[in-house]
């Protein structure tokens, strides 16, 4: 166990001051191959959308809260900056990890070249990145979720539900991630009644032109299925899913939220009838996992990965419209009984 501290408010915000000044982007610097001692512990640094996004980064959070709380240590969250590079992500996870921080995660697959470098650079440092399995490296641990799976019930979900049988996907940015989620959802939805229309549109093809950023472009594609007699709306696409939620809400159809349960969720509470459920990856309990590991002194490292049989994607139940749905909530036991069993092999892509 590592010593624990215990601050004071101005020494934390002197901290996070500091924090500041040394990760707001800039050229890499060499670190040295040995590692700063000290008793601070997880640091995460968020992608695109950054704190606040209701979905991804927000669960991130919500992971270091978690081990925050429980570890009584001093724990850093960074926000990104418009237009950095893979250098200034690099630097930002070697500040962290600089100033004694540990485990240290880059929240997102953008962060993988940026991870690795920092990894090679502080090789007694544990560190983590959400949503990348490329990373062979001894003191990194890639957190990965087969989203298909819970993407496959989504889709059951919307086509039980829908009375138009026209659904929608947004997808954020065009990439294999978000790939895997509009395949495992139209794979539902043609599981479930291979009568319903799946309409599919993704906001940008890199995350650079605001895919994952931009609740206005999130709008705009959803009232455009809308449009189209989409009752059903499901968006993976971080930030820009609340404008998603938000055309959904004005129109009176469903939407069907991602990541976390944004049924839940303060920001968008004024929609939350309007949100069926949603698909969720448990990257809290990744993130306080990896932090748990480092402070029982066996830290995770290689691929570790969460599906519907370890429970870190799921479907949301906080509806009472669709909890209380009792044909619907059959439909999708039996589904995830198959997808667990291996009777129903989910598509990726």
């Amino acid at each position: 166990m590592r010593r624990i501290s215990r601050i004071t408010v101005a020494g934390a915000a002197t901290a996070s001051l500091a924090l500041a000044l040394s990760a707001c982007g800039g050229t890499s610097t060499s670190a040295g191959s040995s590692d700063s001692k000290g008793d601070k512990g997880l640091a995460i640094a968020y992608d695109v959308g950054g704190k606040g996004d209701q979905s991804f980064n927000d669960a991130a959070f919500a992971g270091l809260e978690q081990a925050k709380k429980e570890f009584g240590y001093q724990t850093a969250d960074v926000e990104p900056t418009e237009g950095e590079t893979d250098a200034d992500k690099e630097q930002r996870l070697v500040s962290l990890a600089k100033q004694g921080y540990n485990p240290v995660v880059g929240v997102g697959y953008a962060y993988a070249a940026a991870v690795k470098g920092a990894a090679e650079k502080f090789p007694k440092t544990t560190f983590g990145i959400v949503d990348d399995a490329t990373i062979n490296t001894e003191n990194v641990a890639d957190l990965v979720f087969n989203e298909e799976q819970a993407s496959y019930l989504a889709g059951v979900a919307a086509a039980k539900t829908s009375k138009t049988k026209v659904v929608g996907f947004v997808g954020g940015v065009d990439i294999p991630l978000i790939h895997k989620f509009q395949a495992g959802f139209a794979q539902g939805v043609k599981d479930t009644d291979p009568k319903v229309k799946v309409l599919s549109q993704y906001l940008t093809q890199t995350a650079e032109e605001g895919g994952f950023a931009s609740p206005d472009k999130g709008k705009t594609a959803a009232e455009g299925q809308i449009e189209k007699k989409a009752d059903v709306v499901y968006a993976a696409a971080g930030l820009s899913g609340q404008g998603v939620i938000e055309a959904a809400a004005a129109e009176k159809v469903w939407a069907i939220g991602v990541d976390s349960d944004q049924y839940q969720q303060e920001a968008l509470a004024k929609y939350k009838d309007s949100i069926l459920t949603s698909a969720m990856k448990d990257v809290a309990k990744a993130v306080y996992n990896l932090a748990k590991s480092v402070e029982d002194g066996k830290p995770e490292t290689g691929i570790v990965r969460g599906d519907l049989k370890t429970g870190e994607v799921s479907l949301s139940n906080s509806n009472p419209k669709f909890a209380d749905d009792a044909d619907l909530q059959a439909a999708l036991k039996t589904a995830k009984e198959k997808i667990i069993s291996g009777e129903i092999k989910v598509k990726s892509s």
